[in-house]
């Protein structure tokens, strides 16, 4: 059975090119994955696939959804998303360089990421770990996300 992962691709502007590079070079084993990416990362890595596409493989398909920009609030789309178990991977190429106007947005993303144990690259040497892992070939791996019930049920005074 294939396993078929929805892959989280984020990338800030210094580091889209990096992303697209990434995208280049691994788009065959991205096209048998489901991929969801926020606004102009979106557009680059639909970009960057059609372009392999074409001189890969003619029929070759991507199932591709785009966010809003980042700053626009695709962070936070993409947040609810990992909160609600759509996402098994996220790439996310930061800058570490540039302070971004929505760095909030940014830190509560990989908080949630964090807290949901979703496989998380921030690099693109992990990134290229992840992507290569045996993990990504078995369907059934799912990984463990800690019980918050105590958490959930505290009592407030």
């Amino acid at each position: 059975m294939e396993n078929r992962m929805t892959i989280a691709l984020v990338a800030h502007d210094a580091m889209k090119h990096d992303l697209a590079e990434w995208v280049a070079w691994n788009w065959e084993k991205l096209l048998s994955h489901r991929l969801v990416c926020t606004g102009t990362t979106g557009r680059i890595v639909a970009e960057t696939l059609m372009a392999r596409r074409g001189k890969d493989v003619a029929n070759a398909r991507f199932d591709i959804t785009m966010l809003k920009s980042g700053p626009l609030g695709g962070d936070q789309q993409l947040g609810a998303m990992i909160a609600s178990s759509e996402i098994d991977m996220l790439i996310f190429f930061w800058d570490p360089m540039s302070a971004q106007p929505h760095d909030v947005d940014v830190k509560a993303l990989l908080r949630l990421a964090t807290l949901y144990n979703v496989p998380t690259a921030i690099n693109r040497s992990t990134a290229d770990f992840m992507i290569s892992s045996t993990l990504m070939a078995n369907a059934d791996y799912k990984p463990v996300v800690r019980d918050y019930t105590t958490y959930i049920e505290r009592t407030l005074k």
